[in-house]
C-alpha cells in the first residue's frame, strides 16, 4: 500500500522545525545527535513525513535555542494525528492544491485576499462558479463542474457558524464588470456582495478603475494569518495551480502589497454603494 502523503500542515510543521535549525546553524546530522534520533528521521520529520509529538518539538526547540514561547507552542499545537477533515473527500476529484486552499483556510486565524481579474473563490454565488468554471480551459466535464461548485460552496463555511473568520476582500473594479454568466447571474453576484459585506466579519473593500498608486498583483492573493506571525501563509493563484508561501521576506512584501492595495481602496460603506451602482446598471 502507497504512504499517504504528508497533509499541508504536516509540511509546514517540518518546514518550520527546518527553518530553526538552520537558523541555529545545525547540520540535520547534528541536530539528530543532539535530539537523540537517526538523522533519516529526523530528514522525514522536516519533510513532513514522520509523526513528531509537541514534546519533541519542544525538546527540538530548546535544542535549537529558540525562547519564542507562542510560536514553540504554536507549533506543538500541530503536532499528532488530526482526524479527516471534510475536504479529504475530495483527493480523488480535484487537484491536491485545490484541496490544500480548503485546509488553508480551516486552519487560519484571518484571511486577507486581493484580486484583480475573478472573484474571490469564498464570495462567489454557485450560479457565478458555475459559470466561472464552464470557462475552463481545458474545458471540464458537467459533473467536474458540479464537483468544484460543490467544494467551492462547502469552503464558504469557514465564514459562517459561530466563529467565522474575520475575513477582508480587496476586489478591482474590473472583477465586478466581468460578465461571467450573463447579466443575471453577475447582478445576483453584485448584490450577494454586498450582503456578504454588511457582515461584521467581512470586509468587502472596491477599488475603483481611477484609483492608482497601488501594486497589479496580476494572480488572486491570499493571507492566511496564523497563530503567529511566522506562520502567516501567502497563497497565489493561477491556472498552473497554486503557490504556496511562508518564507519572512516573501510574507513581508505580500502584507506590504496588501496594505497599499486596501489604502487604494474605497471605504467599506463607499464600497457598498459603488458595487449596488455598478449592479444597477446591469
Amino acid at each position: 500500500m502507497a504512504a499517504t502523503p504528508p497533509t499541508l500542515r504536516q509540511r509546514r510543521l517540518g518546514a518550520e522545525l527546518r527553518k530553526l535549525r538552520e537558523q541555529a546553524g545545525l547540520t540535520s546530522t547534528e541536530a539528530a545527535a543532539r535530539v537523540g534520533i537517526q538523522q533519516a528521521r529526523m530528514s522525514m520529520i522536516e519533510a513532513g513525513r514522520y509523526g513528531v509529538s509537541a514534546d519533541r518539538v519542544r525538546a527540538m526547540a530548546r535544542c535549537y535555542a529558540c525562547d519564542d514561547a507562542a510560536l514553540v507552542e504554536a507549533l506543538g499545537s500541530m503536532t499528532g494525528r488530526r482526524g479527516r477533515g471534510w475536504w479529504d473527500e475530495y483527493r480523488e476529484l480535484l487537484p491536491v492544491s485545490l484541496v490544500e486552499v480548503a485546509e488553508l483556510e480551516h486552519d487560519a486565524r484571518a484571511l486577507r485576499v486581493a484580486v484583480l481579474v475573478a472573484m474571490p473563490g469564498l464570495l462567489q454565488t454557485a450560479e457565478h462558479a458555475r459559470a466561472s468554471y464552464g470557462q475552463n480551459v481545458p474545458a471540464l466535464r458537467p459533473y467536474e463542474i458540479e464537483h468544484h461548485v460543490a467544494f467551492r460552496i462547502r469552503r464558504q463555511g469557514v465564514l459562517g457558524g459561530s466563529s467565522p473568520l474575520p475575513y477582508t476582500a480587496i476586489i478591482h473594479e474590473a472583477v465586478l464588470r466581468m460578465g461571467v454568466g450573463g447579466a443575471d447571474v453577475v447582478r445576483a453576484q453584485l448584490h450577494h456582495l454586498i450582503e456578504m459585506g454588511e457582515q461584521e466579519h467581512v470586509n468587502v473593500l472596491a477599488i475603483p478603475f481611477e484609483r492608482a498608486g497601488f501594486p497589479a498583483a496580476g494572480q488572486p492573493i491570499t493571507y492566511a494569518c496564523g497563530p503567529t506571525p511566522q506562520l502567516d501563509t501567502v497563497l497565489l493563484d493561477s491556472d498552473h495551480g497554486c503557490e504556496l508561501l511562508f518564507a519572512e521576506a516573501q510574507l513581508a512584501r505580500y502584507r506590504t502589497v496588501l496594505d497599499r492595495m486596501e489604502r487604494c481602496a474605497l471605504s467599506p460603506a463607499e464600497s457598498s454603494a459603488f458595487i449596488h451602482k455598478i449592479a444597477k446598471s446591469l
